[in-house]
């Protein structure tokens, strides 16, 4: 097991793993990852720098008998090594990764996840044959299920131990593009500014729903973010909304307005508001412009005309709403028919719609497969998603090949109890 999600996650999953009889062995690249981790006998210490990575890796796996590597994300420079490692080993790559169907659904597959899953080249027509005919029937989430807080605490607890307990670790790099001092203070900012963004959150949110203007929506991503940067052309998150903002004031009817939803974790650091507000007064659509901090989806996706993201998962929100999509990077949800083909032009003029009927598919094969209901931080999602995963990691084949044979695991999804 490398890398996993901030918080007991990863350390509850090696234990599962352990009682089944498996030998697990965690690697520990920082203090963050060994704090979060039980068992100090079956740590590996890491502790040079990312250069030496795949030469350790490698006499791992030879010294240790190694069959399996775990690890969350697959795109951050120690997991890909990893990934190519697993795959000249002829090893069995489990991923994690946050749910393309969040936030009531984590991610498991095997090989990779976003641009490097399997699901870039399964067809909407391939999984309609998988699913054989039967009755869609897309399960609502529950009311409260998210574990935010608990992802904010625990990255807060982990990033802290980097911070003043990494002695053992002289090596270490992040894979950020700032230090960890900036990102702590950063996190301090947002905390201490918390009630201000609140306040304003709403204020901006109701006078956008109250004004009675059409408008399109902007999901935003965190620039450091690693599907942003790996599968998108986009170096800077300011590349993005500079071409977004260049074709709706060229292209959007004059009464349509845009607005720029920030990631629930943006601290701040890529100065995206200020880069949008500059660009607005530049193109002079300042008064049709608006941003938002953080915050819930739902209220403004209620009344959006449209959703335009790089890749974000939170888009698969407004498909399920029937709302049109357009994806600028590579997404697993970018399918013919239900992610608009038009250029960005087009899209601002007359949004091509998705066929809903075609998504409820896609969406019911997603979670037969590599949707698992549940979450990494908070424990009371934590339980129900441990329940599913393990036996799935220990199948002998992945769960898309499972649900195509008849093999997927049965699931129990959010909000079932309340039917």
């Amino acid at each position: 097991m490398l890398q996993g999600p901030h918080g007991p996650f990863f350390r509850r999953l090696g234990e599962l793993l352990t009682e089944t009889g498996a030998k697990v062995w965690r690697v520990a690249f920082n203090a963050g990852d060994s704090f979060f981790w039980s068992d100090m006998e079956s740590v590996i210490l890491h502790r040079d720098g990312p250069e030496s990575w795949p030469d350790h890796l490698a006499r791992i796996i030879d010294e240790k008998g190694v069959t399996d590597i775990v690890l969350y994300g697959d795109v951050r420079p120690v997991h890909a090594a990893a990934r190519k490692v697993a795959a000249d080993n002829d090893l069995t790559l489990h991923v994690f990764e946050e749910g393309y169907l969040r936030p009531f659904w984590i991610t498991y597959e095997r090989g990779g996840t976003n641009g490097n899953s399997r699901l870039m080249d399964i067809t909407i027509p391939q999984m309609r044959s998988v699913l054989r005919g039967s009755q869609s029937d897309v399960p609502r989430p529950p009311t409260r299920w998210g574990d935010m807080r608990q992802h904010k605490f625990y990255g807060a607890v982990y990033h802290f131990m980097v911070l003043v307990a990494n002695g053992r670790f002289p090596g270490y790099r992040t894979h950020r593009d700032i230090s960890v001092m900036q990102e702590f203070l950063l996190n301090l900012r947002r905390l201490l500014m918390a009630p201000f963004l609140s306040a304003y959150r709403t204020f901006v949110t109701s006078r956008i729903r109250r004004s009675g203007h059409p408008f399109s929506l902007v999901l935003m991503q965190l620039e450091h973010d690693a599907s942003f940067r790996a599968h998108s052309s986009y170096r800077t998150m300011r590349q993005f909304t500079d071409e977004v903002l260049e074709a709706f004031a060229a292209n959007a009817p004059r009464h349509h307005h845009l607005t720029f939803k920030a990631h629930p974790l943006e601290d701040g650091r890529s100065q995206q508001r200020l880069d949008i507000i500059k660009k607005a007064e530049k193109l002079g659509i300042s008064d049709r412009v608006h941003h938002v901090p953080g915050g819930k989806l739902a209220p403004l996706l209620g009344q959006a005309r449209s959703v335009i993201t790089v890749n974000s998962t939170s888009a698969q929100q407004a498909l399920w709403r029937g709302l049109p999509v357009k994806a600028m990077g590579r997404a697993v949800f970018d399918k013919t028919q239900l992610v608009s083909q038009q250029n960005l032009a087009d899209f601002f003029r007359q949004p091509e719609r998705p066929n809903l009927r075609l998504y409820w598919r896609y969406r019911d094969y997603l979670l037969e497969t590599s949707q698992i209901p549940g979450g990494f931080y908070a424990a009371k999602s934590r339980a129900p998603a441990l329940r599913l995963v393990v036996d799935m990691m220990l199948a002998p084949i992945d769960p898309y090949d499972a649900l195509a044979n008849g093999q997927a695991e049965m699931r129990h999804r959010p909000g079932a109890d309340s039917h």
